[in-house]
């Protein structure tokens, strides 16, 4: 958030919502309810990287990707404590409230 931009993230996957295929959607949303925006935006930067996804698939723990000045303690309890429920509330939002198909993109905007 900035005096000009606000973002935020709503997951709709297209697969079924499992522990092993939603580490960066976790991650993400462990990142944005547990950091600071400076650190939020490299952490971030860091587990879009195609490079990133591969080594997560590969079986490579999250807290691997933390970058210098993140809380890692904090991240890391909230990561191992976000249930799927989170992701699969999203992914209803999505589709019966946003009418989006599963996996489909979309872009929202509220501005003032």
């Amino acid at each position: 958030t900035s005096s000009h931009t606000r973002v935020g993230i709503l997951n709709n996957p297209s697969s079924k919502i499992q522990e092993d295929n939603t580490a960066i959607a976790r991650g993400i949303l462990a990142a944005f309810l547990t950091q600071n925006n400076s650190n939020l935006k490299s952490f971030l930067s860091k587990l879009i990287k195609e490079e990133t996804a591969k080594s997560l698939a590969a079986g490579a723990k999250i807290v691997k990707f933390l970058i210098p000045g993140m809380d890692g303690d904090t991240f890391e309890k909230k990561y191992n404590t976000l249930g799927l429920d989170l992701i699969k509330t999203h992914q209803m939002f999505c589709q019966e409230v946003l009418k989006l198909l599963p996996g489909q993109l979309a872009v929202i905007s509220n501005g003032r």
